[in-house]
């Protein structure tokens, strides 16, 4: 839903607001409910609110790619409602005075079991949005993926950030020279991960994103009026490189013909090897001499299998909804795989996560962490680097109280038997 004008009465001018759908506390609308989609992100209570600052903030085509799934978004609806389906079973009579929801993640402590995910082309957001996205990781002391269609280099992104847990997503297309480039390139600048997606080799149907374009790459004269009307955009975006943003870390692998920005898109989606397969894995797997994670996995036998060839971890992913339709949810599959690959082995689930309780219930379903897509997009599409890390800090917020209300202290102490469908 786009934010819309405060009504009159509700706020003092200058605010804006967006009304939510009606809830069971409320009498035909009353009392009034409504969402923040001012520029402070200090006034965002949850990440709702951070989303209705991105959709007042971008114009249409840049939500349509924001928010869009693939074809009828029946998986992106699913990926909510698996999160729904589970409920609390909270345990009574607990000293809860003293509590923590930080955890370890490769031997390594994290304050939260989050890891911001690799997205692509973020610089329709902002200008700078990967180091935006970096920089907030980096303050929190969670890990920072970046994608291989991410708008600055990896070393730019790294620069001056010493702390900062650096992962780098590999997409695998073109010969194998690129992938062995890209690969020792994340190595010498030091990436402490590696992620390998494998559920983009045929790009999912985007309809809905796709009716702002007249052409592949071209945008309709109604997108283009509509982006004239969100100067903020405009100078944060268009106006500060100038021009529209390059995919830095392969644009030498494209042909200058095609180097523009969503030619080089369209050019690297018709590369991407659709021959890969396991036996790619295990070559990956003897190039990278550190961590390695096998994301979008959601058969429970190929996590087994990811963990047979020597990866490191996986992440249970659907690539938020936007290639495969009608998919189950990675959570739903979770617990099979944790129960196939024993307590050792490191998953990461996505899909969803809005709440602190949604983490949570990931976590007693046998994750190790989450990764987190859009509720980071929406911190740096609604304010920058502040707004990612005011999404971190709701997300912690929210995990520490979810976390004495279940009756617990610690993540340690989640489990299956805390839940209930």
């Amino acid at each position: 839903m786009r934010a819309v004008a405060p009504a009159p009465g509700i706020e003092a001018p200058g605010s804006a607001f967006s009304p939510l759908a009606p809830s069971p506390a409320q009498l035909g609308g009353s009392p009034p409910r409504w969402l923040y989609a001012g520029r402070d992100p200090a006034r965002a209570i949850t990440i709702e609110d951070l989303r209705a600052m991105a959709h007042r903030f971008l114009p249409d085509f840049a939500l349509g790619y924001l928010e869009g799934g693939a074809e009828q978004e029946q998986t992106l609806a699913r990926n909510l409602a698996a999160l729904a389906a589970w409920r609390f079973l909270p345990r009574a009579l607990v000293d809860v005075s003293h509590r923590s929801v930080s955890s370890t993640l490769f031997g390594r402590p994290v304050p939260i079991p989050v890891v911001i995910a690799p997205t692509g082309l973020n610089g329709l957001f902002r200008a700078g949005a990967d180091r935006m996205l970096a920089e907030a990781s980096a303050a929190a002391g969670i890990p920072f993926t970046q994608s291989t269609m991410s708008n600055m280099a990896m070393e730019q992104v790294r620069a001056g950030l010493d702390d900062l847990r650096h992962w780098w997503q590999l997409y695998v297309f073109g010969p194998p020279e690129v992938q062995e480039a890209l690969v020792a390139r994340a190595e010498h600048a030091g990436c402490e991960a590696l992620v390998v997606t494998t559920d983009a080799q045929i790009f999912g149907d985007r309809s809905w994103s796709s009716h702002h374009f007249v052409s592949p790459g071209r945008l309709t004269w109604r997108s283009l009026g509509g982006a004239a009307l969100h100067p903020r955009w405009l100078a944060a975006t268009m106006l500060r490189r100038p021009g529209m943003p390059a995919f830095e870390n392969i644009i030498e692998f494209v042909p200058k013909e095609h180097q523009g920005f969503y030619d080089s898109a369209f050019w690297v989606r018709d590369r991407m090897d659709k021959a890969l397969d396991w036996e790619t894995m295990r070559r990956i797997r003897a190039l990278w001499p550190r961590r390695l994670l096998v994301k979008g996995l959601v058969r429970p036998e190929d996590v087994a299998r990811a963990a047979e060839i020597g990866a490191d971890g996986v992440v249970m992913s659907d690539h938020g909804g936007r290639q495969l339709d009608s998919a189950v949810a990675p959570l739903e599959m979770l617990p099979e795989a944790r129960r196939l690959v024993g307590k050792g082995f490191t998953i990461l689930v996505d899909g969803g996560i809005r709440r602190g309780a949604d983490v949570l219930k990931a976590i007693a379903l046998g994750a190790d962490a989450v990764q987190i897509g859009r509720a980071a997009l929406y911190g740096v599409a609604a304010a920058g680097a502040a707004g990612v890390t005011r999404a971190i800090a709701i997300l912690t917020e929210e995990m520490d109280h979810t976390l004495g209300l279940m009756g617990a202290t610690s993540l340690a102490e989640l489990s299956p038997d805390m839940l209930a469908r």
